[in-house]
């Protein structure tokens, strides 16, 4: 499965800062992101789904990143006067999303674009649009961020420029990190090598990969995998996310529980 570009991407690189005198509200939401944990709302309007988990992410160049679990959506943003102001409607990714999670989007879109209010109180963002409030913490303290080293990280997702793409069996292959060594398992070949880290990059030696024969598929991921592991590669770990990236390419992993 593939993400589509996210349409007017480079116009949204352009957004303005967030504004305002934020501290009527009670602090600053830059450069923060928040995960629901109550959801209600009263009034007309159907009610989301009851395991949607919203997450709003404020960037440090102004804009705001959104999901309720399915697509995401980003839009320039105001945080000024105790309100949430979307500059442009959303740009929105459009991958198709089982058991009618995609009807959140819209819901989720909708609310966001009403300039809801917000507040903050320590760790806790409420924010309240007509009858709906949504109680978020602090992502930090409700998904700590897994440690780079003796995590076993599992392949998800295969960067290529401005799309995600999902492999078949994706999940047989994984790689930890200990010290200046990188080990893993390719689907079907063990592999191993030498890395040097910075506080933000990983750079990749040459890996050496045991010779199994492997069929079609795991072959193809074994090349992806390999492949994507070279020379200098930016590192991010969001929660239970790990992403590896160059200017065009990179892969995506996800901690193993």
């Amino acid at each position: 499965m593939r993400m589509t570009a996210l349409a007017g991407a480079g116009l949204l690189l352009l957004g303005l800062a967030a504004c305002g005198n934020e501290s009527t509200a009670g602090g600053t939401l830059t450069g923060k992101t928040y995960l629901s944990t109550s959801i209600t709302q009263e009034g007309d309007g159907p009610p989301p789904s009851p395991d949607a988990r919203v997450r709003l992410h404020f960037t440090d160049d102004g804009r705001l990143i959104a999901d309720a679990g399915c697509n995401t959506m980003q839009a320039p943003v105001s945080t000024g006067n105790g309100k949430i102001t979307l500059k442009d409607p959303p740009s929105m990714t459009a991958m198709g999303c089982p058991g009618g999670r995609d009807k959140l989007d819209g819901w989720l879109s909708n609310l966001l674009q009403s300039k809801p209010t917000w507040k903050l109180s320590g760790n806790t963002l409420t924010v309240v649009s007509g009858g709906t409030t949504i109680a978020l913490t602090d992502r930090e303290i409700v998904e700590p961020d897994a440690a780079i080293d003796g995590t076993k990280w599992t392949l998800s997702g295969v960067i290529d420029y401005d799309s995600v793409g999902h492999q078949q069996g994706a999940e047989k292959a994984w790689i930890t990190f200990n010290g200046d060594r990188v080990t893993g398992f390719t689907g079907c070949n063990e592999l191993n090598g030498k890395i040097s880290r910075t506080a933000n990059t990983i750079t990749f030696g040459e890996l050496a990969t045991t010779r199994r024969a492997c069929a079609e598929a795991e072959g193809a991921m074994e090349k992806s995998l390999v492949n994507g592991l070279k020379g200098e590669m930016t590192y991010k770990i969001e929660a239970g996310n790990l992403t590896l990236s160059t200017p065009n390419a990179g892969l995506t992993f996800i901690a193993a529980r």
